[in-house]
Order: structure tokens, then C-alpha cells, then sequence
């Protein structure tokens, strides 16, 4: 008897098409994008500048919104939601970390992480200590009472990956988490957020154009034209 579990998945995406209007020409940047992902997956898009690899990241997250198409998140399609009801999804669906790490810069590491799920309504004592647990994870636990002006470039971006796993996300969106980091820098931070997100059996969607990190991705994706071009699996 096969004991494997099945697999579940977790986002859905359907006939997503995206145009932006400049002057009189319209721009097609997705044209009609479909995929599924299974529940702790780990997905790298790769493409060239403007092939919408981070316009489709951000309808996934609800940042923006398709013309057309459908985003499901489990049952839950997001693409009809209020914006209080998005805003909710935001918080508590979805982990994002960008290229720059937006951290603010009057607070401590550990009040950076914590903060986020102190706003959504966990007990500061609990926000805390989930905040401490994931700095460690991310070899920080040493740093979490310095601000953003005493850490370097990637400890900074580290510190953004534990905070984008305290509200306990369903998914994590990373756009170009490494662009701003030197290949050491960069290696170090990959390897810890695609850990975490194994650990944590976390579902993650990685936007990059570095081959290293698209490489221990379990699904890579490449973005020509508004549509997916070519799959490789690991």
C-alpha cells in the first residue's frame, strides 16, 4: 500500500492577462498565464526585464490586479476580494521579501520581525518570541537588538526573509531577493530562504535572474512574451 501522501495544491492561476496602457499603444505583458503549485513547492521564475515576472508576482500577492483571469489561493479566489478583505489576505496569507529590504529603520531586527504579527493581532509576548525563533533560523540571533543602520546588506535582507514567515504565511513571494547583494551575500541569503521555507513547509515563489538561485528552486519557470516558454524540474 502507498503511504505518499497526496499532494495538494495550493495556487491556482488562470488566464491571467495583463496590458498596460503607454500613449497610444498598448503593452501585452501577460497574455493569458496558467499553472498550478502544490502546497510546499518551490517555483522560480526567471525572464528577461518587462517579461512580467514581477506584475505576476504582484497579482499573485494582491498588489495589483489582472484584467483578466483568476488567482486561487486553496479555495479562495483573490481576485474578487474587497480591499479590506486583501488587505487581510496580505497580512496573513502572504509573506513577501523584495529586492530592497524595507526595514524600518527606528526599529531593532527583532522589532522589524515581530511588528507584523503584533499589527495582526498575536500577543506581543507571542509576536516575540516567534520573532526570535525565525531571526535564528536565519544565524541572527546575536543581532536582533541592532537597527537597520548596524547590520550589513545581508543581514538586512535576512532579516527580511525571517519577517516574511512570522504571520505563518501560506505562501511566499520573494522578487529579486538577492538582486542587491554581492554573490556571497546572495548565496547565503538564497540558501536560507529556501530552508526556511522547507522547514516550514512554506509554498515559495522566487522572481530572480540569478541562475543559482533559480537552480534550487524544485520548479524553475521562464517568462518570454506573457507566457510560460519552458519548465524545468528538479
Amino acid at each position: 500500500m502507498n503511504d505518499v501522501p497526496e499532494k495538494k495544491i495550493l495556487l491556482k492561476v488562470k488566464n491571467i492577462v495583463k496590458n498596460y496602457i503607454s500613449g497610444a499603444e498598448t503593452l501585452h505583458i501577460l497574455r493569458g498565464i496558467d499553472f498550478e503549485i502544490d502546497e510546499g513547492a518551490s517555483v522560480a521564475v526567471s525572464g528577461q526585464s518587462g517579461s512580467g515576472k514581477s506584475t505576476l508576482l504582484n497579482i499573485i500577492g494582491g498588489l495589483d490586479f489582472a484584467d483578466e483571469g483568476s488567482v486561487f489561493i486553496g479555495d479562495e479566489e483573490i481576485t474578487n476580494l474587497s480591499e479590506k478583505e486583501l488587505s487581510n489576505y496580505r497580512s496573513k496569507r502572504v509573506g513577501f521579501i523584495f529586492q530592497f529590504h524595507y526595514l524600518l529603520k527606528d526599529f531593532t531586527a527583532l522589532e522589524n520581525v515581530m511588528l507584523p504579527a503584533f499589527i495582526a493581532g498575536i500577543k506581543k509576548k507571542d509576536a516575540i518570541e516567534r520573532a526570535r525563533s525565525l531571526l535564528a533560523d536565519v544565524n541572527l540571533e546575536n543581532r536582533s537588538s541592532h537597527f537597520p543602520s548596524q547590520l550589513s546588506g545581508g543581514e538586512r535582507q535576512r532579516v527580511a526573509v525571517a519577517r516574511s514567515m512570522v504571520n505563518d504565511p501560506a505562501i511566499i513571494l520573494a522578487d529579486e531577493p538577492t538582486g542587491n547583494l554581492d554573490p556571497q551575500n546572495s548565496e547565503i541569503v538564497a540558501e536560507l530562504l529556501y530552508e526556511g521555507a522547507r522547514k516550514h513547509r512554506k509554498t515559495l515563489i522566487v522572481v530572480t535572474h540569478d541562475n543559482r538561485v533559480a537552480s534550487r528552486a524544485s520548479i524553475q519557470l521562464f517568462l518570454e512574451n506573457g507566457k510560460f516558454s519552458q519548465e524545468v524540474q528538479s
